[in-house]
C-alpha cells in the first residue's frame, strides 16, 4: 500500500471511530422539577399546555427529559415538603405554577432555576428584584392578577345596581390573597361597599363559608384566585347557585363549569409559555436576566345562562366588552 493510501485510510478510520464514540455517548436527559399546589386531574389542560409547548420547541418526554412531579391536592401548606423533596433530586429546573409554589420553591433553593407557570406580582411578594430584571433564580410568566382583582368588583357593580355587601371567599395561606384582599378594599371604600371575608383552608371550610355569606345577607361574593377553589370548581359552582349567589371569579374555567362571570388572564397560555422559559434556561440563560412577562391580555367570560337563573340582566354594554357569552 502506498504511503499516501494508507494515510488517506488511517484518516477515515479515525473519523469512523469518532463519529462511532459520538453516537455512543448518551446526550444528556434534561430533569424538569413541577410542582402544583392542585392535583394532576383538575390540572390536566394546564400541564398538557406546559408539555405541548415542550413539544413544539423539539422536547421528547423520556428521550429528551424527563419530569418530576410533587401534586398538593389541594394544600398548599404541602407545598414546602414537597418542594424540599424536589430539590433533593436535584433537577436542572423547577416549574412552579403558583405564587406559593414559587415561595416554597424558592425557600427550598436559591440556585436551582425556577420557572413561574402562573401566579401573580412577583415583585410585590418578593419574588423577583423588577420584572425587567429579576435579579435571583426565578422568572417566567406572569398573570399579574393582583392588577385586575378591583376590576372583577367594578364589574360587579355594573351587574348589581343594589350592591352593597360582597363576600370575598379568601384562602390565608396563599401568600398572594393579602395583597388581593389590599386592593379589593380599597375599590370597596371607593364605592361604598363593604366587605366580608370568608376563610376557606380546604373543601372542609366550604359550606360553613357559603352559609356566613348567606346569614350576612351577601348580594353577592368574589372568589380570589386560587388552586384549592380551581381544584373544586364544580362544587363551589354548585354552592353559589344554591346560595343564590352571583360570584365574580378570576378563571374562565368557572363560567365555564357554570360560574356566572369571570374576568381574568388565561391560564393555558402562561403554562404554554413556561415551557420556552424552561428551554431558555436548559440552553443556558440565567433566570437572573430572563424578564417577565406580562399578560397582554384579560378576558371578560359570562354565562348568560347562570345570570338568567339568578334573575340578573347583563347590561348590554357589558356584554359588548365581553371576550366570551355563554349561553
Amino acid at each position: 500500500m502506498k504511503r499516501r493510501e494508507f494515510i488517506a485510510l488511517v484518516g477515515a478510520t479515525a473519523v469512523a471511530w469518532q463519529r462511532a464514540a459520538h453516537a455512543q455517548t448518551p446526550k444528556k436527559i434534561a430533569r424538569i422539577g413541577y410542582l402544583s399546589p392542585g392535583n394532576r386531574t383538575v390540572s390536566a389542560n394546564f400541564l398538557e399546555a406546559f408539555l405541548r409547548g415542550l413539544r413544539e420547541l423539539d422536547y421528547v418526554e423520556g428521550q429528551t427529559f424527563t419530569m418530576e412531579y410533587r401534586w398538593g391536592e389541594g394544600r398548599i401548606e404541602r407545598l414546602p415538603e414537597l418542594a424540599v423533596e424536589l430539590v433533593r433530586l436535584e433537577p436542572d429546573v423547577l416549574v412552579a405554577t403558583t405564587s406559593a409554589a414559587v415561595q416554597a420553591a424558592m425557600n427550598a433553593t436559591r440556585t436551582i432555576p425556577i420557572i413561574m407557570a402562573g401566579g401573580g406580582d412577583p415583585v410585590g411578594l418578593g419574588l423577583v428584584a423588577s420584572l425587567a430584571r429579576p435579579g435571583g433564580n426565578v422568572t417566567g410568566p406572569s398573570m399579574m392578577n393582583t392588577e385586575v382583582v378591583s376590576k372583577r368588583i367594578e364589574i360587579l357593580k355594573e351587574i348589581i345596581s343594589g350592591l352593597r355587601r360582597v363576600a370575598v371567599l379568601t384562602n390565608s395561606l396563599n401568600p398572594i390573597h393579602a395583597l388581593f384582599m389590599q386592593e379589593t378594599a380599597s375599590t370597596a371604600r371607593m364605592l361604598g361597599l363593604e366587605l366580608q371575608p370568608l376563610e376557606v383552608h380546604g373543601p372542609e371550610d366550604f359550606e360553613a363559608a357559603f352559609a356566613a355569606a348567606t346569614r350576612s345577607k351577601a348580594d353577592a361574593l368574589v372568589a380570589f384566585d386560587d388552586s384549592l377553589t380551581l381544584q373544586y370548581r364544580a362544587r363551589i359552582v354548585a354552592l353559589t347557585a344554591a346560595s343564590r349567589l352571583p360570584t365574580m371569579y378570576g378563571y374562565r374555567e368557572f363560567p365555564d363549569e357554570g360560574g356566572l362571570i369571570s374576568y381574568g388572564a388565561d391560564i393555558s397560555s402562561h403554562y404554554h409559555r413556561a415551557a420556552t422559559y424552561v428551554d431558555k434556561v436548559l440552553k443556558g440563560a440565567k433566570p437572573a436576566d430572563l424578564p417577565v412577562e406580562q399578560p397582554s391580555k384579560f378576558d371578560l367570560v359570562i354565562n348568560l345562562k347562570t345570570a338568567k337563573a339568578l334573575g340578573l340582566t347583563i347590561p348590554p354594554t357589558l356584554l359588548a366588552r365581553a371576550d366570551e357569552v355563554i349561553e
